[in-house]
């Protein structure tokens, strides 16, 4: 009789053992698939420090093209509720680089002086994004007219000065034919730059430097080797760049345009 109710026991632990198990299985397999429908997005933007040997520091934020945005102000840009960086070169309250997105300027009509249809009085670099090709590419040009797109109701582009990144050799004679301004002067600088996977980052460096210091420091610490071409932007006092908490007002000035990120 001790022996058959040793035998009941037993096979009693090994049914509730077996049940566990199974119980244990079939969770795991709910836990795994639920899990990947909840688990939540990677962030569609990436901000940095960073440090490079030239003792260049510079603020850099990575996003997708499909979250800039470009837009008339007249503020600091840290003051603004859009995080981001200023923008391109202006006058007074005049835009003096192109900023347009699907043919329409962030300020006025096209064709309006000072409006971002323009870099005013000369061809400049200007980066372009083209939805439709799903292409960067650096044109330099003096309006938006000029600009070659697939489709002209889906692309942006931002004027500036053109860094040069692939012309070693040419890229600061070319820079100065597009009158940028204090080359070699250390003053605080800004640029947009992106990189062979289609990452557009948004650069700002509050290290007083020249363009030749900011373009190496860009090209050393932005991008894991992958930049492919990018710009100059305003720069000195106009540098500046709002990330959450993150801010860098520059001199503190109103500038009057910027490079948003939508999300």
């Amino acid at each position: 009789m001790y022996m058959y109710r040793l035998v009941k026991l037993k096979a009693a632990y090994l049914l509730i053992y077996i049940l566990i198990m199974i119980t244990s299985f079939i969770w795991t397999i709910i836990l795994g698939t639920h899990g990947k429908v909840r688990a939540p997005n990677l962030p569609i933007s990436e901000y940095s420090i960073s440090q490079a040997s030239n003792g260049v520091t510079i603020h850099t934020i990575r996003t997708p093209p499909q979250n800039i945005g470009l837009k008339a102000i007249t503020s600091n840009v840290t003051d603004m509720k859009e995080n981001g960086i200023n923008g391109g070169f202006f006058w007074q309250s005049y835009l003096l680089s192109i900023a347009v997105i699907n043919d329409h300027p962030v300020k006025g009509q096209p064709g309006d002086y000072g409006s971002g249809w323009f870099n005013i009085d000369r061809k400049r670099g200007t980066l372009v994004w083209d939805e439709k090709a799903r292409t960067f590419t650096i044109q330099v040009v003096e309006n938006a007219n000029e600009l070659k797109v697939m489709d002209r109701a889906h692309y942006w582009a931002q004027g500036g000065v053109s860094m040069g990144l692939a012309n070693p050799d040419g890229w600061a004679a070319q820079a100065i034919s597009e009158e940028m301004p204090v080359i070699d002067e250390k003053r605080m600088r800004s640029g947009i730059v992106y990189d062979r996977n289609n990452n557009v980052y948004l650069v700002v460096a509050p290290t007083p430097c020249t363009g030749d210091q900011f373009r190496t420091a860009v090209q050393e610490q932005v991008g894991d080797g992958q930049l492919v071409d990018g710009l100059f932007l305003d720069g000195d006092g106009s540098s500046q760049l709002k990330v959450a908490d993150y801010l860098l007002p520059g001199d503190h000035r109103e500038v009057y345009q910027m490079i948003t990120l939508l999300n």
